[in-house]
């Protein structure tokens, strides 16, 4: 069975993103082109951030319907993040609260993507 490992997000500057994914995660690309940018995890996941400026580049959509999710052990783990992200400037779209699922917050990049904080669900 085939399992997904690449999550790709359309920016329009692909290095200018990568200077604030490089901060959230305190970890440098593994790539970076003017129009590709990407990120590898030690889980196999790779996070691709793709310029609609690039040559060939086709979307049949807009705007951002998606999140990029952090699943953290514990409310202490949610309420760290949310306060550092605070403190380095990240946008914060939605404030820390309680959801069914527990405390969760929601965050933006440079190019409105949703950055979700949660826990596991129990």
């Amino acid at each position: 069975m085939q399992y997904p490992n690449l999550i790709l997000l359309y920016v329009e500057d692909p290095l200018r993103s990568a200077q604030f994914y490089e901060r959230m995660f305190d970890s440098p690309p593994v790539a970076a082109f003017p129009t590709y940018v990407a990120f590898k995890f030690p889980n196999d996941l790779t996070l691709g951030l793709w310029s609609v400026k690039a040559k060939n580049f086709a979307s049949g959509g807009s705007g951002h319907r998606s999140e990029l999710a952090f699943m953290v052990q514990g409310d202490d783990a949610v309420r760290t993040l949310y306060e550092h992200w605070q403190n380095t400037g990240v946008r914060i779209e939605q404030d820390l609260q309680e959801a069914v699922f527990g405390l969760t917050f929601v965050a933006l990049d440079l190019d409105g993507h949703r950055i979700r904080v949660c826990t596991p669900d129990d």
